[in-house]
């Protein structure tokens, strides 16, 4: 699915409000200035308020991209795009880019 590159700057999010961040750049393909990330890269997650209905914590620790570009690799590997799907460990929600770059679409 089409959508904008996703780069090592742009805010993504858990679905609960938790700041994630890749782990691994992917400097061969450089957007507004900054890396771009490989949907093998996996992001950790701070900051995730999530707890239970009993109460007990159970925040989204790690978070891996599911989807992404089709048509554009780099490294033989697909790219992560705005649109593309996610999933946040432990408690399978998603994860959703707020802010990115607009200059460079990809399929």
């Amino acid at each position: 699915m089409p959508g904008p590159l996703l780069h090592t700057g742009a805010t993504v999010m858990c679905s609960h409000g938790g700041q994630a961040m890749p782990t691994i750049p992917n400097p061969r393909v450089m957007v507004s200035g900054m890396p771009t990330v490989l949907t093998s890269a996996p992001y950790t997650v701070a900051g995730c308020p999530f707890t239970t209905p009993p109460g007990a914590p159970l925040p989204c620790v790690t978070g891996n991209w599911i989807t992404g570009t089709t048509r554009v690799t780099s490294q033989g590997q697909p790219l992560v795009v705005q649109a593309g799907s996610s999933v946040c460990v432990p408690n399978g929600t998603p994860m959703m880019a707020t802010a990115s770059q607009t200059r460079v679409i990809a399929v």
